[in-house]
């Protein structure tokens, strides 16, 4: 009985030391940030931008380097069955200010590339036909029946549009129905007039279901397909977290890998980034850390160059063979107010590569020690 005792003893003791040791080793989410592959060379001369963004790969992602025509905002990217990535994004012409330029002059348009880093080729915009292709918070994605969808949302009420190619056309299918399930109309719609849906987020959940995460952070669940009516189940995620602003928080980004859901929730505020997950995507968010920080060194090259960008928003996760590999960024070489019209200031999609399979390797660690322990 003693030898037992002392042999169960011992294994307390080394679950006890794993763990710890674990939780010391912990990372949080931009520790997984790789360096970015140039696909040209890095470039200063002749190309829009603060220094803090130069020198700077003008073919990673979707840029205007010229910054004649468009500054480019938001975006998601969908790859399709001809191999190829396509990003579903929004754009304004360059003779806008950024404020009026994604309030008022923002269009959805698609770009192409063969590979997810870039660069993207700007291809069109994708609904030039229904209001002159007004489209705001634009991503894209794939549907559970195969069809290409787009979303918009913030300058728009939160429509669909659909195409069996992602290369268009695409198709208004319809309007976002909301059904608020005794929940206040905010946690679904922005509490700003015209109160139109803000910020949507469109994951093909792997039960079947769509999920809808808008600028609040709820959760709302469709059972009926992408247009809904999606069901508010739960409050903000955040709600009562110690550490956790309450207020203010946006652009949320949601994602599914390693056997659980992942959000990120941005706090311009003080222009940082929280991570949160959970095993069903509905209850008991726990938080992990910080995801980043717009101050961060996350945007450096494989010569150890680094950009710096001030703003930096919007973010989205592409995920391949089950894993995160590419974390898109909309970002501004200058604050907000400082992007005019006609000026050296512009806006651009920053792709940095993620290495996804330690990510969630790592983060199903976490969640079996805290299993074991729970039990």
């Amino acid at each position: 009985m003693g030898k037992l005792i002392h042999t169960m003893l011992l294994l307390v003791v080394l679950s006890i030391t794993g763990y710890s040791s674990l939780a010391s080793e912990k990372k949080d989410l931009f520790d997984y940030f790789l360096p970015m592959e140039p696909q040209g060379p890095l470039v200063s001369e002749g190309i829009w931008g603060n220094p803090n963004a130069l020198p700077r790969d003008i073919k990673n992602g979707l840029e205007d380097p010229t910054m004649k025509t468009w500054c480019y905002w938001d975006g998601a990217i969908v790859k399709a069955d001809d191999d190829r990535y396509h990003m579903y994004a929004c754009c304004w012409a360059q003779t806008n200010s950024h404020n009026a330029g994604w309030r008022v002059a923002s269009k959805a348009m698609h770009a192409v590339s063969d590979k997810a880093i870039g660069p993207y080729t700007h291809t069109g915009l994708t609904w030039p036909h229904w209001q002159e292709g007004a489209g705001g918070n634009v991503i894209g994605l794939r549907m559970h029946d195969g069809r290409y969808a787009m979303v918009t949302s913030e300058i728009t009420d939160g429509e669909i549009f659909v195409s069996d190619s992602p290369d268009g056309p695409f198709e208004h299918l319809g309007t976002i129905q909301v059904d608020y399930n005794g929940f206040k109309e905010g946690l679904g719609r922005y509490y700003k007039a015209p109160r139109h849906m803000s910020n949507v987020q469109i994951l093909l959940r792997p039960d079947g279901r769509y999920m809808i995460v808008p600028r609040s952070a709820s959760i709302l669940i469709s059972e009926d397909g992408i247009l809904g009516p999606y069901k508010i189940i739960t409050e903000r995620i955040y709600k009562g977290m110690p550490g956790i602003p309450q207020e203010r928080m946006e652009d949320p980004s949601v994602w599914y890998s390693g056997g659980m859901y992942h959000m990120t929730v941005n706090y311009h505020i003080d222009n940082v980034t929280y991570h949160f997950t959970s095993q069903d995507g509905i209850h008991d968010w726990k938080y992990r850390g910080i995801a980043f920080r717009n101050d961060g060194d996350f945007f450096k090259y494989t010569d150890g160059t680094v950009n710096h960008w001030p703003i930096v928003q919007r973010m989205t996760v592409f995920v391949e063979n089950g894993h995160p590999t590419h974390f898109l960024f909309s970002v501004i070489d200058s604050r907000k107010g400082e992007d005019g019209s006609n000026d050296n200031h512009g806006s651009k999609i920053v792709i940095v590569p993620f290495d996804g399979e330690a990510f969630d390797r790592d983060m199903q660690a976490i969640v079996e020690q805290e299993n074991t322990h729970a039990h």
